[in-house]
């Protein structure tokens, strides 16, 4: 999977890195801000255990 990544992207190996640590990041933020507030909404608050 990661290979195929790498030869999507653009450029020397460079300019590569800063591409793939920028759609790190960009997944990240919209995990955080969109994607997990919409689930948080369906999970049942008291429903937690541990062990």
């Amino acid at each position: 999977m990661y290979e195929k990544l790498w030869t999507l992207l653009p450029g020397p190996p460079a300019l590569r890195v800063t591409l793939a640590v920028l759609v790190a990041v960009a997944v990240v933020l919209l995990l955080m801000t969109v994607v997990f507030p919409a689930v948080e909404t369906l999970l049942v608050p008291g429903d937690v255990a541990f062990g």
